[in-house]
């Protein structure tokens, strides 16, 4: 299995499962008292379906079961946030918190930063899995 396949779904899933659960489950988000209850329940069901996918995605490669449908989840995860973002101005979203601060790298936001960048290194992944000799049987 080539290093940057396990290596980008590594970073994607501890991204998805720790990094951002760790960042949201606090009073900017899923413990917003501005935010509807509704709005609060569909931040944890994304939290935890996010966690698991990338959890299994990384199963799929780390195990070699099925490491392109392990990328593939991943890059349904980073770009299903990337068209979130760029559709935002559509349906009112955005990266500015409650309070106003949008923590930003040359104007965008480093979260999306680092989204584009987790699902680039899942692209390499896949090229380089494509690249591996298939093993006959």
């Amino acid at each position: 299995m080539p290093k940057i396949t396990i290596l980008s779904v590594a970073l994607s899933a501890f991204v998805l499962s720790a990094v951002i659960p760790f960042m949201e489950i606090s009073e900017s988000h899923l413990f917003n008292p501005e935010w509807p209850s509704h709005a609060r329940l569909h931040e944890a069901w994304q939290l935890i379906e996010n966690a698991a996918i990338s959890i299994l995605a990384f199963i799929l490669v780390w195990k070699g079961i099925a490491p392109r449908l392990g990328i593939v989840l991943g890059l349904i995860l980073s770009t299903s946030f990337l068209i979130a973002w760029l559709a935002g101005p559509i349906y009112g979203g955005s990266m500015v918190h409650s309070d106003g601060t949008e923590f930003t790298i040359g104007g965008i936001s480093v979260v999306v930063v680092g989204v584009a960048v987790i699902a680039g290194l899942l692209l390499l992944g896949w090229r380089a899995l494509s690249r591996r000799p298939v093993a006959s049987k």
